[in-house]
């Protein structure tokens, strides 16, 4: 491909494209830079130019010792507000901020060597300031005509929501850490100052912020108390009483409705008395968190910068759940110090006890209290006892919320009833109370039963419990539910996964629409000029057998084309509603006589089956395919049925699918099952196990990319003796039978001959034939190359009866050249010409579509209807003035 772009060395067709670049390229002073002009640049920088702005992909080409820049449209994206300003500059002058990196590549890639970073951190001014931005980056040598490099190629791949997801996981996965060392360390202390003072001190210190500190609120729900903080070295103690609304409504109103306070600069955000309030205390950004019980405002707990200081969303759930956890703690305590108050009193009742007795009696029931509180309090972990033998012999609140059960219904029973079926007919409870005995400890993460029979993953610990002399008395089993830890990973994954597959099914699509649209260009040079060929009288038939076969190879062209386009989501489509039993009742005849007499067809349509929303001739196209490929798959014949039902589709359910209310069509067959690899490639493009010369690969996608283009999908199922299930789902149609229009039956299209008809192409061979075509039709033919071409033979020709355009051209488009043109003439017959499979959005319903390749037949059709269609408006338009 690059030899035939460097061929092309006295004019700059090598850069003719339908994006941005290839004309900005073209353009451009070369002369002021290195390069020289295009004239005179060799063939290996024309051919890799070429390369390049076809690239769907961003590439920049750095040429010469200077590393001259010439890039892509996907590029121009990237580099933001840089765009075009960079373009045919010295990378070291186009991205400043990292130009000894940028020289260090074009260092080694002068050399001959090559470069790769994935995931690789640089700043780079795109727009006002400087920004991280990550990408995956490969440099490559390019060649020069004498062999030497001459540059350097590089892709550039911006991954930078990619890494930004994965440091958001790491910080959920941190603070989850944080919170657990938190919990061990206040978990055993029974003083709520205590607990207070070692939760200040922590977050302070894994915040790394000025002053952590927690208030109590006077009755009156205005004045507070702050009873402890944590402050930086440097920085004083703020403990004291202080006024609510000295801080400012703001404070007041978010606090006592039970919404966190948070300020990044007070001195920017709030009221000059209220910023003044905490300027006073050497504070300048702050969160408070607010403590509500029955309605009151209690408590306060709050994290403070001396400096202003944007907070981010890790630190606010930080804060959340340290003030639920610390207050949690508090109450805990006090419930405990109230036990212990208790427990005095009913020491002092004993006096008349021994008081040695009465002592120990008392230290044993103060440690056997605080063990069950602090067992109690926890609500993370399930913790309880089993007897040596695995009977459940205590529970704590923990347990009953993960596992369900309450201490009633669980005490008592062997601890095997949270294991599945098939682990406990394993032996597996008995295995883990082994290795516990054994080796004083079994820890291992599996699947768990809850009460409900639903299952959650689980980190589960079991510990041998032994008296003073070593003899075993039971064990001590910890559970945490990590499904949420887990299920977040796995969702990661799965995104991660969906974004690779949208964006190289969108590139491909995107790549194949082009290709469609060249094609049909060329197929429509060769249609028309072999029409006019076989109309000129030829004394030997082989010239018109050898004509026909052409024509007919430009048909099977054309409806190649039709796939490309299908499976780019670039066809014309007449959504409408069908009926499916109509539809496949109708198509029994075509199918039978594709499939052949070996094959059965069984339908099965349930009585008041919906109909759908759907273009029919595409619909019919698509099962067509599907039954083509059953066929295939079973050389010796067999049953192939079609089969539709309703279903309601929840969110998730079936990938690519909005909920709502579907129709099912299958196609299933009996045939040899596909592996996963090939399920997996059965709707890529060009991807087809058929030998070759028998399938072009393009079935599938075809109706994968029409099922998505009416808001359906297309799922593919297949096991081993059961063969294969092609589902096509169809959107429900939302009107009404009675409300669907029957189209008027055609009766043939007047002709008219004689027009003088303007057509408009930047192809030349194109706009030749099309004038020949009409020509020999009896109409007289103006030219035009170019939109601008086209405007001026309007002004000069009053008397044009209608005018035929193309769609993509250089300067004007055919879209902007129709708008000129009503601008001027709202009555005149317009018809578009286009290889692209569908209309462009903003040409207005009233417009004649020619698709390209179009034969004389076709073309004289379109001239009939837009002159037919251009005389109705005439007379409505002269009636409305009437």
């Amino acid at each position: 491909m690059w030899n035939a772009f460097a061929k092309r060395s006295d004019n700059i067709d090598f850069l003719r494209h339908d994006g941005e670049m290839g004309q900005r390229i073209a353009a451009y002073d070369w002369e002021s830079t290195s390069l020289g002009p295009i004239a005179g640049w060799p063939q290996s920088l024309r051919a890799l130019v070429a390369f390049i702005i076809h690239s769907p992909v961003p590439i920049v080409m750095l040429w010469g010792k200077q590393g001259t820049m010439i890039y892509n449209d996907a590029y121009s994206k990237f580099a933001g507000a840089n765009h075009p300003r960079i373009l045919g500059l010295p990378v070291r002058e186009a991205w400043p901020e990292v130009a000894d990196f940028n020289d260090h590549v074009m260092k080694v890639g002068l050399a001959g060597g090559t470069l790769a970073y994935k995931d690789h951190l640089l700043q780079l001014d795109r727009s006002c300031g400087l920004e991280d931005v990550w990408m995956n980056l490969d440099y490559s040598p390019v060649f020069g005509d004498d062999g030497t490099p001459e540059g350097v190629l590089a892709v550039v791949v911006e991954t930078t929501a990619a890494v930004r997801a994965a440091a958001a996981l790491r910080e959920s996965e941190a603070r989850l850490r944080f919170l657990d060392e938190l919990t061990v360390q206040t978990a055993a202390s029974a003083d709520a100052d205590d607990i207070l003072a070692a939760t200040t001190r922590m977050v302070g210190e894994y915040l790394g912020v000025s002053i952590c500190a927690y208030a109590d609120m006077d009755e009156d729900g205005d004045g507070f108390t702050i009873r402890g903080d944590w402050t930086a070295a440097e920085l004083p103690s703020i403990k004291g009483h202080y006024s609510l609304a000295a801080f400012g409504e703001l404070a007041v109103a978010r606090l006592t409705n039970g919404q966190p306070l948070i300020i990044n600069d007070n001195l920017a955000e709030i009221a000059p008395e209220a910023a003044a309030a905490f300027e006073a205390l050497g504070i300048r950004a702050t969160i408070c968190m607010p403590l509500v019980k029955e309605g009151r405002l209690t408590a306060l707990m709050a994290i403070h910068h001396r400096r202003p200081h944007a907070w981010s969303d890790n630190e606010l759930a930080l804060m959340r759940e340290v003030t639920d956890r610390s207050w949690a703690h508090v109450e805990r305590a006090a419930t405990e110090a109230e036990l212990r108050q208790t427990a005095e009193r009913l020491r002092d009742l004993n006096e008349t006890l021994e008081r040695r007795v009465a002592e120990r009696s008392s230290a044993l029931e103060r440690s056997q209290i605080q063990f069950r509180l602090l067992v109690q309090g926890v609500t993370d972990y399930a913790i309880f006892m089993l007897d040596k033998d695995g009977v459940v012999s205590s529970w704590n609140a923990g347990a009953e919320r993960i596992k369900g059960y309450s201490p009633e219904e669980i005490i008592g029973r062997h601890f095997s009833a949270f294991y599945e079926p098939a682990e406990r007919n394993a032996g597996e409870p008995a295995r883990a109370l082994e290795m516990a005995r054994r080796e004083g400890r079994f820890a291992a993460d599996g699947w768990r039963l809850r009460k409900d029979g639903s299952r959650f993953r689980a980190g589960v610990v079991i510990d041998a419990i032994r008296d003073d002399a070593g003899k075993l008395i039971g064990f001590a089993k910890i559970t945490r539910d990590i499904s949420e830890r887990e299920e977040a990973q796995l969702e990661l994954e799965r995104a991660r996964e969906a974004l690779f597959q949208s964006q190289k099914m969108e590139a491909i699509g995107q790549l194949t629409g082009g290709v469609a649209h060249d094609f049909n260009n060329l197929l429509m040079v060769i249609q028309s000029g072999l029409e006019l060929l076989r109309k000129r009288p030829s004394s030997d038939p082989q010239i018109s057998r050898l004509i026909d076969n052409c024509l007919q190879a430009t048909e099977r062209g054309a409806a190649l084309t039709q796939r490309m386009l299908a499976f780019a989501r670039r066809q014309e489509l007449a959504t409408e509603h069908v009926t499916l039993p109509q539809l496949v009742g109708g198509m029994m005849e075509l199918l039978q006589r594709s499939l052949g007499p070996s094959f059965v067809i069984d339908t099965h349509f349930p009585s008041g089956l919906p109909a759908v929303s759907a273009d029919i001739n595409q619909l019919e196209m698509a099962l067509l395919n599907l039954a083509v490929n059953a066929r295939d798959a079973m050389p010796s014949g067999g049953a192939i049925s079609i089969v539709a039902r309703e279903r309601e589709i929840r969110r998730g359910e079936v990938s690519g699918l909005a909920p709502g209310r579907y129709v099912r069509l299958t196609v299933a067959d009996e045939g040899a099952c596909m592996d996963a690899e090939t399920l997996a490639r059965a709707a890529d493009p060009f991807f087809t196990t058929k030998g070759v010369g028998k399938g072009t690969g393009l079935g599938l996608s075809m109706v994968h990319g029409f099922a998505q283009q009416i808001g359906g999908a297309l799922e593919l199922e297949s096991e081993m003796n059961q063969g294969t299930s092609a589902h096509i789902w169809l959107p429900i149609s939302r009107a009404e039978a009675g409300d669907i229009a029957v189209a008027p039956q055609a009766h043939g299209v007047p002709t008219h001959s004689g027009q003088l008809i303007l057509v408009v192409d930047d192809d030349a061979i194109i706009l030749m034939n099309t004038a020949a075509l009409l020509e020999d039709l009896g109409h007289r033919v103006l030219e035009a190359s170019s939109g601008a071409d086209a405007l001026a033979l309007l002004h000069a020709h009053g008397d044009i009866d209608i005018l035929i355009t193309d769609q993509a051209m250089p300067g004007m488009t055919g879209s902007e050249l129709i708008a000129a043109a009503r601008s001027e003439r709202p009555d005149l017959p317009i018809i578009l010409a286009t290889g692209y499979g569908e209309t462009p959005s903003d040409v207005g319903p009233a417009l004649q579509r020619l698709g390209k390749p179009f034969g004389q037949k076709e073309l004289e059709s379109a001239v009939a209807k837009a002159m037919s269609e251009g005389g109705r408006q005439r007379r409505a338009t002269g009636e409305a003035l009437a």
